[in-house]
């Protein structure tokens, strides 16, 4: 405890401006810099933990954003996660570089500026501090290490829900505290680091039946994830080649469907997916695992673009709210987006609030209030991505006694530059041109 007071006292005396050096960092580093960070960019960043390993170390988070401290309506979550495999070393670095880079950023750099303002972004360099402090006293390996595992030698990786196959493993504290942040959160995109190889990988990552030979396993949103797959191999510096590394196979584009490179259980990227509603990647930064630290360098140069430019596809597709003709939010409607039939359908938040990715194109959206009925809509989504902002289509309910016996029921619908094409019986329609501003 004294270490910590001690190491926290240090960090708070060093110069206005933090510089992090490109080199690992242990755990109390790790948690000085971000305490410091904080300290320094407080009303842009908020530092919270999500709860403990097994070995009592917090797992923490810096939240960037214009409103860090809470969830805004209209404004999505984002989340960068690494080290869930301890000696997986490179994404937990590349993090901490991200963490400096845009909050020196801020008000400096008008992209990373709108970045900030328009989503919040949550950053935890290690899922897996445990392994981390384990493979810092074993011998450097790019290919194996204890490390990989938690303190009770689990997988973290292999540790979730699965949809598709019961698991017999216990769930670590690590897992649940993530678990409950995914599901706590609204989340809507997320990226995983990893290393190994070097690749941008998406669901599903297990098969969907025992029945289902090996190979790819598709997801209703498969040509949402292709994109953002490729969004980050592009802009990598040498990742769509797809030929990096000499144990892995060749990855065309340098991206690849999860169980098509090979299908596993208990996934953090298949849970995120299909219970919390959140579009997660599994990026491989590197083909050693734990590379020397002289590499780090490299590694940032590399990433760096796809990183940064990842937060701007949060704002892909559409977003907005289902309340009621007096504006209270509606809990719990189902949102879903015609030909693409999740395992678990898309409801709205305690906010009445949605959030659906999608590439431009004309989609036909069912809305459903359990108990009153349920609304289709066609509408297109253009890419607006550069205006920082999806699509926004809100709909009101006009729920009575009345409606609630009959399931009939009147929506008002809020929108951008969709057209509208209405398919149920609707009593009232008002369209308004709504903008980023006014959400």
């Amino acid at each position: 405890m004294f270490r910590s007071i001690k190491l926290l006292w240090i960090w708070a005396i060093l110069p206005d401006l933090i510089a992090l050096k490109l080199q690992y960092h242990s755990t109390q580093e790790l948690e000085g810099f971000l305490h410091a960070i904080n300290r320094k960019y407080p009303s842009i960043t908020h530092l919270y933990y999500i709860g403990g390993s097994v070995a009592g170390i917090k797992l923490w988070v810096l939240a960037i954003g214009k409103y860090p401290k809470v969830h805004t309506v209209g404004i999505p979550d984002v989340k960068y996660i690494a080290n869930i495999h301890g000696d997986e070393v490179v994404g937990r670095e590349m993090l901490l570089q991200l963490i400096e880079h845009l909050v020196k950023m801020y008000k400096h750099d008008a992209t990373i500026t709108r970045l900030i303002n328009n989503a919040r972004i949550h950053i935890m360099p290690s899922m897996n501090p445990d392994g981390f402090e384990i493979t810092q006293h074993e011998e450097r390996s790019c290919t194996y290490s204890i490390g990989r595992y938690n303190k009770e030698r689990v997988d973290l990786n292999r540790n979730f829900p699965d949809a598709f196959e019961n698991s017999t493993s216990a769930t670590q504290p690590e897992t649940k505290a993530v678990m409950n942040w995914i599901l706590s959160e609204t989340f809507v995109l997320s990226i995983s680091l990893h290393g190994g190889a070097v690749v941008a990988s998406y669901p599903y990552d297990n098969k969907q039946t025992d029945k289902q030979p090996a190979g790819y396993s598709k997801c209703p949103d498969d040509d949402v994830f292709v994109y953002l797959a490729k969004n980050y191999s592009y802009n990598h510096l040498s990742m769509f080649s797809g030929e990096e590394c000499e144990r892995t196979p060749y990855f065309q584009d340098g991206i690849t469907n999860g169980a098509e490179w090979y299908h596993f259980s208990g996934g953090m990227q298949d849970f995120n997916y299909i219970s919390g509603q959140c579009f997660e990647l599994t990026v491989e930064l590197s083909c050693c695992k734990n590379p020397p630290e002289i590499y780090l360098m490299e590694y940032w140069n590399e990433n760096q673009e796809s990183l940064i430019n990842f937060l701007k596809l949060v704002h892909l597709g559409i977003k907005g709210q289902v309340l009621t003709m007096d504006g209270a939010p509606i809990e719990n409607a189902i949102v879903e987006v015609q030909g693409r039939e999740n395992i678990n359908p898309f409801r709205t938040n305690k906010w009445g609030e949605y959030y659906r990715l999608l590439l431009p194109g004309t989609y036909i959206l069912n809305v459903t209030v359990p108990g009153f009925g349920s609304n289709t809509t066609e509408f297109q989504v253009l890419n607006d991505v550069e205006n920082f902002s999806a699509l926004v289509f809100n709909f009101h309910f006009n729920v009575n006694a009345t409606d609630a016996t009959s399931s009939k029921h009147s929506i008002q619908q809020q929108h951008g530059t969709a057209s509208s094409k209405q398919q149920n019986a609707v009593l009232l329609i008002s369209i308004v041109i709504c903008s980023a501003l006014i959400y």
